[in-house]
């Protein structure tokens, strides 16, 4: 609730500005899958090390139009969250500099619909980064693929925790090659085959009923 209201007052300072067209309903036909690696799980101090998007048109992953983006070292980098990404500082000495990835993501999206797995993890922090820089948060409209999953699992009243599904188990309970675990770009292109197979398998439900 306090995100919609939060697009609708950003939209309305911004729909004249540089970003105005970021707030228009979208008509196309493609969505944008993207992940982040972060410094920690905490949105309220996590900040990006790595941001990945790939674009899905129809029933293809397009990994040939993706944007795959090392960030400068946050203060924050961890060792714990480099046991998880594998990132060290050294790797990202070359990184780029945060605000210009940023433009460079909005610049991509677009106003596409987005995917993600625990996208409002994605959003939080993301929107954190990009509200005292841009004034606004991401206007775009997003399906939680994970969200999807279990809502699917409950439809065919098969008892399941929301919280308790992994991204690895769901991958392969669906049938989908996890795409270097752990990498933004990886995890983008994994989460976008999950999406199509579910939409697939609903659509085959929907048929035979």
């Amino acid at each position: 609730m306090l995100r919609a209201l939060r697009r609708v007052s950003d939209r309305r300072r911004h729909v004249d500005g540089e970003y105005g067209w970021l707030f228009h309903p979208y008509t196309g036909d493609e969505l944008v899958a993207i992940d982040c690696e972060t410094t920690g799980v905490d949105t309220r101090t996590a900040e990006p090390v790595a941001i990945a998007a790939v674009k899905v048109r129809g029933d293809r992953v397009l990994t040939s139009e993706s944007l795959d983006l090392r960030l400068q070292r946050p203060a924050t980098l961890s060792g714990d969250s480099i046991r998880i990404h594998g990132l060290r500082g050294v790797d990202l000495d070359d990184g780029e500099q945060l605000e210009r990835a940023l433009v460079r993501l909005l610049d991509f999206i677009g106003n596409r619909p987005l995917l993600g797995w625990h996208l409002d993890f994605i959003l939080a922090v993301l929107d954190r980064q990009l509200r005292p820089r841009f004034g606004f948060d991401l206007p775009n409209s997003g399906i939680d693929v994970s969200q999807l999953y279990f809502r699917q699992l409950r439809r065919s009243h098969v008892e399941a925790d929301a919280a308790g599904l992994r991204f690895e188990t769901v991958a392969k309970s669906l049938g989908v090659p996890v795409m270097g675990r752990h990498t933004a770009l990886g995890d983008a292109v994994t989460t976008a085959l999950m999406y199509l197979r579910l939409e697939r398998t609903a659509g085959a439900r929907h048929q035979e009923a």
